[in-house]
């Protein structure tokens, strides 16, 4: 097995990411989401190396070992798509097949969509590719007198940041366990907590989340404690600039409006993903040809949750260097 390389990769503007990568062949890159970081995909780049392909894990904008801008207004998808465009560049890349999970999705898809001829495929995990909202986002997230939505608690700059680093290990252990598939399944009326729901305006976030006797077996401690050491350095104020652009970035994105996603696709989602529980978002997954007309496959993953890639790595690394040899075998990849 060739060996893991870890290195810091200049991209301009005084920025850096670290960069995890293993293997040789076609270049794949692996976006984690929040909170994660590149350790997310640890089952993924060791799988990846052996079929052939060229993995690479970057710990983005505001995570881990990678620069973090002080200015929330550095974090908005453009910012972040670029942030891919310039390492590819400092890599001497021409193309990548992008992978997201979560906030990754996100921006896997927005990369697809804005720079086909450097992303030649994307595959996406539990967030599906979706059109530009009627209405500024805040307006369209719940709130009542007693909670908010969890995006409009992540808004207000140092109140989240209080809240999850006060105790860091105790955060990562509650919000991984909550919105994976050990917390059960997500049926309706089920009033299991969720971290991507409602936040009681008094209790905040974390009070009313699980804190699991056990990690479950997909999360070793050393693993945990990996997450633990990133987010203790970092803090979680990048992860959440993430968050405070969605207004903003409705309003970049209007220019692309009605653009289709027009590379290979593939979607996953855990058959307990919380974000399964938003209203709308079933019929948002399977509206998603409109927008991706290229789509291989839409796969729910039994009894997985939210962290696909680390809960059921097996199941993912089938599917993914699945479509990659499919990929391989058209001249895509």
């Amino acid at each position: 097995m060739t060996p893991t390389r870890h290195q810091t990769v200049a991209i301009g503007d005084g920025l850096t990411l670290h960069v995890t990568e293993q293997g040789q062949g076609p270049a794949v890159l692996l976006c984690h989401g929040f909170p994660e970081t590149s350790h997310a995909w640890r089952h993924q780049l060791p799988a990846l190396a052996v079929a052939g392909y060229r993995a690479i894990a970057p710990d983005l904008r505001g995570y881990g070992s990678s620069s973090a801008p002080t200015d929330q207004g550095q974090y908005s998808i453009l910012h972040l798509v670029g942030d891919l465009v310039a390492l590819l560049d400092a890599l001497a890349l021409d193309r990548a097949v992008i992978v997201g999970s979560d906030w990754g999705a996100t921006i896997a898809w927005h990369a697809a969509l804005l720079r086909p001829d450097r992303f030649c495929a994307v595959a996406a995990l539990g967030v599906p590719m979706m059109g530009r909202p009627p209405r500024p986002p805040s307006q369209l997230f719940p709130q009542n007198a007693e909670a908010l939505f969890y995006t409009l608690y992540f808004q207000q700059p140092g109140v989240a940041e209080q809240e999850l680093e006060r105790d860091v290990a105790t955060t990562l252990r509650k919000l991984l366990f909550a919105a994976s598939g050990d917390a059960g399944p997500r049926l309706p009326g089920d009033h299991t907590p969720n971290p991507f729901g409602m936040v009681s305006r008094a209790q905040g976030l974390l009070a009313p989340l699980n804190t699991p006797a056990r990690l479950p077996a997909w999360l070793e401690e050393e693993d945990l404690a990996a997450f633990v050491r990133a987010f203790s350095t970092s803090g979680f104020q990048g992860g959440l600039n993430y968050y405070r652009n969605l207004d903003r970035n409705r309003e970049l994105m209007a220019m692309f409006s009605g653009l289709k996603v027009q590379v290979p696709a593939l979607f996953m989602v855990g058959e307990r993903d919380a974000g399964l529980s938003m209203p709308g978002m079933r019929d948002i997954i399977a509206a998603m040809p409109a927008l991706v007309p290229h789509l291989t496959r839409s796969a729910i993953i039994e009894r997985a949750g939210h962290w696909l890639a680390q809960e059921r790595p097996q199941e993912v690394n089938a599917l993914l260097i699945d479509f990659l040899n499919q990929l391989a075998g058209n001249g895509t990849a």
